[in-house]
């Protein structure tokens, strides 16, 4: 049997740990400036690269977003600008996927490269987290997606730390944060029909409102939900809990 292990595989093997090292400073260092130059962010200067890439503007703000994401920059201001770049429905796709893939991108740098960067900054949220995905899975990422107990690009990196399935993460992030890209997208819409003198401005403005209060109200029926299925378990006979029986 022949030796797999070639020159540049053993080169690779050395100096693994370096390589991992510079990754990681390189990533901490882009999200430092980012989190202090967050509130220079120009959307006008965003909306002229997007105008200039011409076909490839869709992906090309579809990056700018997934790496966003990974530098802690607001998720809320580029959700608007998709809204106002490219209209209700294109913008809501172009938002979600690249949340997605920026959410994605953050959990795997988690996973395989900052774990012990990542669990000083969650904290003793870390716990809760890995409590709610151990005894839920998918669906403590659907509540967590859809009532924002913890900041969104924190939590992108905290799920890496979880043994939270890649798929099950990629699926459930992107069906559930679908509610809140929706609103932000058709608000960032609404606000750029009013600067451009619209036609239906009132009606998209009540429309705009109310997507943002189903959003505001979603994260009080979701707990309403889960306590009242909480309920239940408790008193179902045949859960042990409720029996006082050892699991």
């Amino acid at each position: 049997m022949k030796n797999k292990e070639t020159p540049s595989y053993r080169f690779f093997q050395k100096h693994q740990s370096i390589m991992r090292i510079l990754l990681l400073t390189l990533i901490v260092a882009g999200i430092t400036m980012a989190v202090l130059y967050r509130d220079h962010f120009d959307a006008q200067l965003l909306a002229q690269w997007i105008d200039e890439a011409g076909a490839a503007g869709p992906l090309l703000f579809i990056l700018i977003y997934a790496v966003g994401t990974v530098m802690f920059l607001p998720g809320s201001v580029l959700t608007l600008a998709g809204g106002a770049l490219f209209g209700p429905v294109l913008g809501t796709l172009y938002n979600l996927i690249g949340a997605t893939i920026g959410a994605t991108l953050a959990f795997l740098v988690a996973r395989y490269l900052a774990s012990d960067w990542v669990e000083r900054k969650a904290g003793g949220r870390l716990k809760q987290l890995k409590q709610g995905v151990e005894s839920e899975g998918w669906r403590f990422v659907a509540f967590v997606r859809l009532v924002p107990l913890f900041p969104f690009n924190l939590l992108n990196y905290a799920l890496g730390l979880t043994r939270l399935r890649l798929t099950h993460y990629i699926i459930a992030s992107f069906i559930f944060m679908l509610p809140g890209a929706t609103a932000y997208t058709y608000l960032g819409y609404a606000g750029r029909e009013a600067i451009t003198g619209g036609e239906g401005l009132i009606q998209k403005g009540l429309l705009a409102l109310a997507l943002l209060a189903i959003v505001a109200f979603l994260p009080r029926i979701i707990k309403m939900w889960r306590h009242a299925d909480a309920e239940k378990e408790q008193l179902n006979p045949t859960n042990p809990k409720s029996t006082g029986e050892k699991q």
